[in-house]
């Protein structure tokens, strides 16, 4: 989990096959005309391309090469820290009926953007270093506001998804929770590689949401049929 170079090129391989299956099932279970559903589903293929970069960082220790070291850990890095937290809110966001709910997501989509512009400043600004420490990369970075920037950073990555109509997405928001807990308690130190992997892991409950979607239209259309058939007879 995040201690190989192979633990992490095999979670983006697995990835790679979920989000795959996961942009096929929201096609098809999608209106032709309506695909604003589509970057949630995009969810574990972005989690795949970032656990392939750690891979190459870990290589990036072994055979000693700083420069793509450096390039590998800032694109990580913005993963981590700029994306996330500005796409996921945005990704709930864009699947949202009408309501409150949607209103309240407009406010959690504010606050992932702020927070990702502050952290998109911090990584251009300053340094940010990736060493081999034990078993885990350990991300080396300025901290300003820590308390402040964490507690945005679990509402709009973790807490937003609670807010969702949809019964999967809340099921995403609550491991994501629940994992963000664990990652800081056992893995502090290790935090954001630790639970970037437990995050990408999680995300192949993106493809549970579609495939239930798919298969309650697909019996929602046989009972149509059923109850059109009885009509007739």
């Amino acid at each position: 989990m995040c201690f190989s170079a192979t633990a992490s090129f095999s979670a983006g391989a697995v990835l790679l096959g979920v989000g795959t299956l996961t942009l096929r099932s929201a096609l098809a279970s999608s209106h032709s005309l309506q695909r604003r559903d589509l970057p949630f589903a995009a969810i574990p293929l972005l989690f795949a391309i970032q656990q392939l970069i750690e891979g190459v960082i870990w290589l990036t220790f072994r055979f000693d090469a700083p420069l793509l070291n450096s390039v590998m850990t800032h694109v990580y890095s913005f993963f981590s820290h700029v994306l996330w937290p500005v796409y996921v809110p945005a990704a709930v966001l864009l699947m949202e009926p009408a309501g409150w709910r949607r209103r309240g997501l407009i406010a959690f989509v504010a606050a992932g953007a702020a927070l990702g512009t502050y952290l998109l400043y911090v990584l251009v600004a300053f340094p940010i270093v990736s060493r081999p420490t034990g078993q885990h990369i350990e991300y080396v970075s300025p901290h300003f506001f820590a308390a402040v920037t964490m507690t945005l950073y679990l509402l709009s990555t973790a807490v937003s998804p609670l807010l969702s109509t949809h019964h999967m997405v809340v099921v995403f928001g609550v491991l994501a929770l629940l994992s963000f807990g664990a990652a800081y308690a056992f893995y502090a130190t290790w935090f954001i590689s630790v639970w970037c992997f437990f995050a990408a892991l999680l995300s192949s409950v993106v493809y549970l949401h579609f495939g239930v979607r798919k298969l309650n239209r697909s019996r929602s259309n046989d009972n149509g049929m059923s109850a059109h058939r009885s009509q007739e007879a």
